[in-house]
């Protein structure tokens, strides 16, 4: 999730957060080397324990306590709102995580979520330093690095047969996960920009790319 400019939080807050987030990039590196069963025996027990975890902050006042007392100077304010319960940005991406492996083929699954990972990244700390012309909750400078970060990433990961339209259907597919991360819909953009993503590269493949084997990988 990216604040505005103009958000409480200090960009050394943002910076720890993101470093942090940064960390998750390890999902779709050792998934790319692991099979599906593989990654999902890891990732599904681990999203049932963090998200019970998060859940039970609201029910249990010790692990209210512990669970501000531990993360609070990292979580959002609707993260810290106890009068409706919202999970926290972690539980959000394993979720995510979770999901995208689980449906999509292996070469959507590691672009959707590194997607996620980098982008939103690179666009909560330029969109905090240097943000300036708001455009919905977010600002342009942040988009603008999203959707770089994005034709950069999409530039050096795997393709089956590194075509134009292979390259094309990935710069439609992180344009759109631009305009997700900037939209004020109520879904957390941890979940929502890889699953945007990697249903849009899937759908581009089916319709433009057919004749190629998406599941080779």
């Amino acid at each position: 999730m990216r604040p505005g400019n103009n958000g409480s939080d200090t960009f050394r807050i943002e910076l720890i957060r993101k470093t942090i987030h940064l960390c998750s990039i390890v999902i779709p590196a050792v998934y790319w080397y692991i099979p599906k069963a593989a990654a999902l025996a890891i990732l599904f027990p681990l999203t049932i324990v963090v998200a019970a975890l998060d859940l039970a902050r609201y029910r249990i006042p010790a692990m209210e306590a512990w669970f501000t007392g531990t993360f609070g100077i990292l979580l959002r304010s609707h993260e810290l709102d106890k009068k409706r319960i919202s999970l926290s940005g972690a539980t959000y991406v394993l979720l995510s995580a979770t999901l995208t492996i689980l449906i999509f083929p292996k070469l959507i699954a590691v672009t959707s979520f590194s997607t996620l990972i980098l982008c939103d990244i690179s666009a909560a700390l330029v969109g905090r330093k240097f943000g300036r012309h708001r455009f919905f909750h977010k600002s342009l400078e942040g988009s603008g690095a999203f959707f770089l970060t994005g034709i950069l990433l999409i530039a050096v990961l795997p393709k089956i047969e590194y075509s134009a339209t292979e390259y094309l259907i990935s710069g439609a597919a992180v344009a759109c996960g631009t305009a997700v991360e900037a939209l004020p819909i109520p879904v957390d953009d941890n979940f929502s920009v890889p699953l945007t993503v990697g249903s849009l590269l899937w759908c581009g493949y089916t319709v433009f790319l057919p004749h190629l084997n998406i599941h080779s990988f």
